[in-house]
């Protein structure tokens, strides 16, 4: 099956109010004519779960300012004053998860388990709420799954049936959120014929991958 869409076909899955997963680190590895598209697109009322809000005129940033966010789920915002400005006013809401248990969370709903346990954040803001279990004596929090409807990812190349390979530190979130969307639409900088990748090379097999917009 050939997976290769015009970007605007491609987002039709995406609608008003829907969560989002979003690749990259700092923007590295973010899918930036996928969002091109969606500013475009108009879409807004989105929840977002990415390692990052980038910079404000950079990768996940650019939505952030085009007001299309009610909610993002990160690791950290610091590169983004205007994320942090719109959390502290209210415009925003930012749930803030260490970067490990950020990446557990992702894996736990493409491997379909319930959620992790993990010591981080014992003793901590980060346990107000949650769930506590002991394992042998020691404390560990319930840090539940992470699933989207709709993943924007990024690859290196990709062939005509979906399979994927990342480049250097691109890959980062990208594997990850591959099996834990509903939907997966992945911006590749080169697309070749289905059977051309090396199966050594492919880093996500096809059958996680929806459609293929060219980078």
């Amino acid at each position: 099956m050939d997976k290769v869409r015009t970007i605007d076909a491609a987002l039709d899955a995406v609608g008003t109010g829907m969560t989002l997963m979003i690749g990259g680190f700092l923007g590295v590895g973010t899918p930036e004519r996928l969002i091109d598209g969606l500013l475009n697109k108009g879409t807004d009322g989105l929840t977002v779960i990415a390692n990052d809000t980038a910079m404000p005129e950079k990768g996940i940033g650019r939505l952030v300012v085009a007001s299309r966010l009610k909610r993002a789920v990160v690791s950290h915002i610091g590169t983004n004053p205007e994320t942090g400005r719109r959390m502290n006013n209210g415009e925003l809401s930012v749930e803030l998860v260490p970067q490990g248990t950020l990446a557990e969370r992702i894996r736990a709903g493409g491997a379909g388990l319930g959620g992790i346990l993990t010591p981080t954040g014992i003793g901590t803001m980060v346990a107000e709420g949650k769930t506590v279990i002991e394992v042998d004596g020691r404390a560990y929090l319930l840090e539940k799954l992470l699933k989207a409807d709709v993943a924007l990812l990024k690859a290196y190349k990709a062939d005509t049936a979906g399979n994927l390979v990342y480049r250097r530190s691109a890959r980062n979130f990208n594997p990850l959120m591959a099996t834990a969307a509903a939907v997966v639409i992945v911006e590749a900088e080169t697309i070749v014929a289905a059977g051309q990748l090396d199966p050594d090379e492919v880093m996500t097999p096809g059958i996680f991958v929806d459609w293929i917009v060219q980078g």
